[in-house]
């Protein structure tokens, strides 16, 4: 990823943290565990991909095949019927972002800033412009996840009531919050590409 490195770090962090947190739904089984994994999954290739100038290189094109595989994987989930197909489709979409941002570093020499990897995925769709594609799906899921996130009617207290302070959120909360972190997370690093 290319860009200020602080921005980088602060998105190794972010998406690492995602990563993490979405293990724990790993640990207990559960209806969600499959999602959980996938985001688990695309937060940690996330964080590596955005540390800034790393030691050492991973190399890009191991990226294109593990989510491009993801992508496949997500898209049959998807075709098989599943009672979460948009949940599915979604995880695609972020796949094959991961996909394309991995040809964009393939192609590009280090050190490389505003470059277009239009040679390297070999289509006639301009790299720009599935980027500016990717931007404006990211820039709508993360309006739509956030918006969910804000309850419809504020919780006030009656009076006389107890309000329970430092309560958990619930599970389904978290991860919602979780992949709206990772929208914005993916959003920033397409605006690096």
């Amino acid at each position: 990823m290319h860009g200020p490195e602080l921005v980088g770090w602060m998105l190794v962090a972010l998406c690492g943290g995602v990563g993490a947190s979405r293990l724990r739904p790993l640990r207990g089984g559960g209806p969600g565990r499959r999602a959980a994994a996938g985001e688990a999954l695309m937060g940690f290739g996330m964080a590596v991909m955005a540390v800034p100038d790393p030691p050492v290189q991973p190399p890009p094109h191991a990226f294109t095949v593990l989510f491009g595989a993801a992508a496949v994987y997500e898209l049959a989930l998807a075709a098989g019927g599943s009672g979460h197909r948009p949940h599915h489709l979604h995880h695609a979409v972020g796949a094959l972002a991961m996909v394309h941002m991995a040809l964009a570093m393939a192609s590009s020499p280090p050190g490389a800033h505003g470059h277009h990897a239009a040679g390297a995925a070999g289509g006639p769709v301009p790299a720009g412009a599935v980027t500016a594609v990717l931007l404006a799906y990211f820039a709508v899921y993360v309006l739509y996840a956030g918006a969910r996130l804000v309850p419809a009617v504020p919780a006030v207290p009656r009076p006389g009531t107890a309000v329970a302070s430092g309560a958990a959120p619930r599970p389904p909360e978290v991860a919602a919050a979780c992949r709206l972190s990772m929208g914005i997370g993916m959003f920033a690093m397409l605006l690096a590409v």
